[in-house]
């Protein structure tokens, strides 16, 4: 089965709707690094449509600029891309296609496919937010930046659900961004009364 990886920017306050305000001066070689490294290895990215339109917006115009990250551009376009829209234009960029039905059931789906080891799903909050809900997500990795953004759209909306998660890493960059990768977990408790009752069977 394949892994599912989000890959965010976040506010300390939980906001992950980008402001170029608030992001961009604490962009630097080592968030651009942990970057690419979300990105290795992934053989599809899962977009919604408004981020998806902003990949296709500047990526393939940066590949042929031939600038210093056009190595980079050439890679996501290189790469498999899955697009969760209502919308029946032509998404315009190499490599592409649509999510086909149900979003759960596509990326269920995608998981299971032969050949598909890694999928990362950058941004596109509302594909993320289901996936969560779904249990779909392997890992959520979390670029955090120290500072409040104060307005935006939050990753975590109101539910009746708790989203139980275990720290498999944690860095500190210069600028003060810390970087969070979480996994799905259960509550400490319920770990430990699970353990418990296995030993009383045993």
């Amino acid at each position: 089965m394949a892994t599912i990886v989000s890959t965010l920017f976040s506010s300390l306050d939980g906001v992950v709707e980008i402001d170029p305000a608030w992001h961009f001066p604490y962009f630097d070689e080592r968030m651009g690094a942990a970057v690419g490294e979300d990105y290795e290895g992934a053989d599809v990215l899962l977009l919604g449509r408004v981020t998806y339109d902003s990949f296709a917006g500047a990526w393939p115009d940066r590949e042929a600029a031939g600038g210093e990250d056009a190595g980079f551009a050439k890679t996501l376009g290189d790469t498999r891309k899955v697009v969760a829209t209502r919308g029946s234009q032509d998404l315009g960029w190499r490599n592409v296609e649509k999510v086909q039905g149900d979003l759960v059931e596509a990326v269920t789906a995608l998981k299971a496919e032969p050949g598909v080891g890694k999928v990362v799903v950058p941004g596109s909050v509302s594909v993320v937010r289901q996936l969560l809900a779904a249990g779909l997500v392997d890992e959520l990795r979390l670029l955090v930046h120290p500072v409040a953004a104060r307005k935006g759209e939050r990753l975590f909306d109101e539910g009746d659900a708790i989203y139980p998660l275990r720290l498999l890493s944690s860095d500190v960059f210069p600028t003060g961004v810390v970087r969070l990768v979480y996994a799905p977990a259960e509550l400490p408790a319920a770990a430990d009364e699970a353990a418990d009752a296995g030993g009383a069977e045993g």
